[in-house]
């Protein structure tokens, strides 16, 4: 567990120094830039709202992009204090924190800079907490701690889907690469009763089986992972059918032998029927990653399968941040899933592991017993 806001005791006249997840996708050029989805800045306010409506002063701090140390236009924060401001009138919001190297280092001096004439700190920025960064492990050394309202949502969820699933429970992964994963696959081969694979990293696995996969992705070096994994007692379902492009990038259906050239983008109409029947016989639901290129229409129907599938089952279901959260989106299923989780690569490493360094830092706050 880690301390509430409650913990904090009586916060009326006190500053709360906020770390928040306002890293938001923008579009537009850099002196131009605009908010293109401010699903993280609303996802703050249950915390923020809490603690302005009792009397608190309260500073939002957040990074955005990797500005690498260098302050630059492209990564200002001026667009999101804007819509800060009008979310939440007289909360301020510091400069993108990235913009001084002290953040990534850990640096104490930056530390300091950060909790100088702050009384509190809360942690509600989940898809920063698994970085031992100077904003998410510095201030709970000397400040009263806690989680916000975000963070501790997505421990409390997490932690049941890892601790004390309702079975059948399915872990549906995708994205380009299963290097990425291997760590939280690994951790959920114990815990789930199968796993769904699709997206460019199911070449790979393809690949094991013996599977001419033409040019699509394919990480040689994970092949022994994937045939171990294969090879073990835990269930795993793999496409039966590809879309994508022949060797004349035409727009072409195979079936899981792809000939040379050939590049899969996309599980085919089969299996995206299949794995769905797999989601809606489930009781419990984790996807991470999509099934293919789904920003090309050509190549979108199998996420698209899946994300209806998500919306429709009465399974408990997960959605675990990053490109699944924006598929979601896209296609209008965002508000029909239990919980979108707002960080993609903490929540895979909070199953992995059942801990965060940020978590970790709070439950050692001075005000933690």
């Amino acid at each position: 567990m880690v301390p509430q806001l409650e913990d904090l005791g009586e916060v009326r006249g006190k500053t709360v120094l906020v770390r928040t997840d306002f890293n938001v996708p923008m579009s537009g050029n850099d002196e131009d830039r605009v908010i293109a989805d401010d699903f993280r800045i609303r996802a703050a306010l249950p915390t923020i709202n809490w603690l302005t409506d009792r009397g608190a002063k309260v500073i939002c701090a957040s990074h955005l992009g990797r500005p690498k140390g260098m302050s630059t236009l492209k990564y200002s924060m001026a667009p999101i204090r804007r819509r800060l401001g009008e979310l939440a009138p007289g909360v301020e919001l510091l400069e993108n924190l990235r913009f001084n190297g002290g953040e990534e280092a850990n640096n104490p001096e930056f530390v300091k800079q950060l909790v100088e004439g702050v009384d509190l700190y809360v942690n509600d920025a989940f898809g920063a907490a698994h970085r031992s960064h100077a904003s998410i492990v510095g201030p709970p050394k000397t400040l009263p701690s806690a989680a916000g309202r975000l963070l501790q949502r997505e421990v409390e969820v997490l932690g049941e889907m890892r601790n004390n699933p309702k079975r059948p429970l399915v872990a549906v992964l995708g994205g380009a690469k299963i290097s990425d994963k291997i760590g939280v696959i690994d951790a959920l081969s114990n815990v789930v009763d199968s796993f769904v694979i699709g997206g460019g990293m199911c070449f790979t696995f393809l690949a094991a089986k013996g599977m001419p996969i033409g040019d699509s992705l394919c990480e040689p070096d994970q092949i022994s992972f994937c045939k171990k994994l294969l090879a073990s007692k835990v269930e795993i379902h793999l496409p039966e059918d590809i879309v994508g492009v022949d060797s004349n990038g035409q727009f072409a259906t195979f079936g899981i032998r792809l000939p040379p050239g050939a590049k899969g983008l996309d599980i085919g109409p089969g299996s995206a029927a299949a794995f769905a029947d797999i989601i809606m016989g489930a009781r419990s639901v984790f996807w991470n990653g999509p099934m293919g290129m789904f920003e090309d229409s050509r190549f979108a129907a199998g996420t698209r399968t899946i994300a209806q599938a998500m919306s429709e089952t009465k399974a408990f279901t997960i959605v675990g941040g990053g490109d699944s959260a924006a598929a979601l989106a896209q296609f209008g299923f965002e508000k029909d899933v239990d919980h979108v989780s707002t960080g993609g690569g903490a929540s895979l490493e909070f199953l992995e592991l059942g801990d965060l360094p940020g978590l970790s830092a709070l439950r050692g706050a001075p005000n933690v017993k």
